[in-house]
């Protein structure tokens, strides 16, 4: 064993559980389970309390990778999700993703679930280990002209041409779509699903690295922050400024004291 496990102190016994890998733990608790000090025996709770966390951590990822392939089968599978459908600035963004089984992309998960820098870093090891990309983004301008589910629409069938990859499968968030003519659909997939989620934080980093660039062009907006949804000081701008041309126009209606303003 890699560890010096003949440490004598309580205080090298405890940090020894502490830094010890999940899979020695169990030994070492086994180990220690009789040594009569409170440090030690606090540091065996703690120690069987993370081994177990991790234990469920990876099985959720696990299962994550087996519906995917539940879902799919055993050919290309294309995992799909959008990001950016409740703001009203800035494009919708679908991404298009095919994951290899192996290597487990551990933490992976729903990109709302995630802090920005675990999904920055999710998103660049994605980059690294994925069979395709696929990004798309619909700008508000067309996003108003035709409506929503259009849009999402043609995202999602862009995202998929952009991997340019033929999937055997495609996988999707939410309800049917008709975006592919191999499209799985899957309510919280983006939770459920290892492609899903993957595409899921590529597109929300994809999205809000936009918005922050754009939030340069239009200073007060504070899209660096809002990543252009209507939090209270996008909306007060709005008030004060009018509307740019990045905002989704048949959105803002209830944000701007005449109607006539767009």
């Amino acid at each position: 064993m890699p560890h010096n496990v003949h440490a004598g102190t309580a205080a090298e016994v405890a940090a020894l559980l502490a830094s010890a890998p999940c899979d020695e733990v169990d030994a070492l608790c086994e180990r220690y389970a009789d040594d009569p000090r409170a440090m030690v025996q606090r540091a065996l709770r703690s120690a069987a309390r993370r081994a177990e966390r991790e234990r469920a951590e990876r099985s959720r990822v696990l299962d994550m990778y087996a519906l995917a392939r539940e879902l799919g089968g055993p050919g290309l599978v294309l995992g799909v999700d959008e990001v950016g459908r409740g703001a009203i600035a800035g494009p919708l963004c679908v991404a298009a993703v095919a994951l290899p089984d192996e290597p487990v992309l551990w933490g992976i998960n729903d990109s709302k679930q995630l802090t920005p820098a675990r999904r920055e870093a999710l998103a660049a090891r994605i980059a690294q280990v994925a069979l395709a990309i696929g990004l798309y983004f619909v700008p508000a301008e067309r996003i108003d002209e035709q409506g929503m589910a259009a849009s999402l629409r043609e995202a999602m069938a862009g995202a998929v041409e952009a991997a340019g990859v033929e999937a055997d499968a495609v996988l999707i968030d939410g309800n049917p779509v008709h975006a592919h003519p191999r499209e799985v659909t899957i309510v919280h997939g983006d939770a459920r699903v290892s492609c899903i989620a993957a595409a899921s934080i590529v597109a929300k980093v994809a999205r809000d690295e936009l918005m922050v660039s754009l939030s340069d062009e239009y200073p007060g907006y504070h899209w660096d922050e809002c990543k252009g949804y209507a939090s209270a000081a996008h909306v007060a701008q709005i008030r004060a400024q009018g509307l740019t041309p990045l905002h989704r126009k048949t959105f803002c209606g209830n944000f701007l004291p005449e109607p006539t303003l767009f």
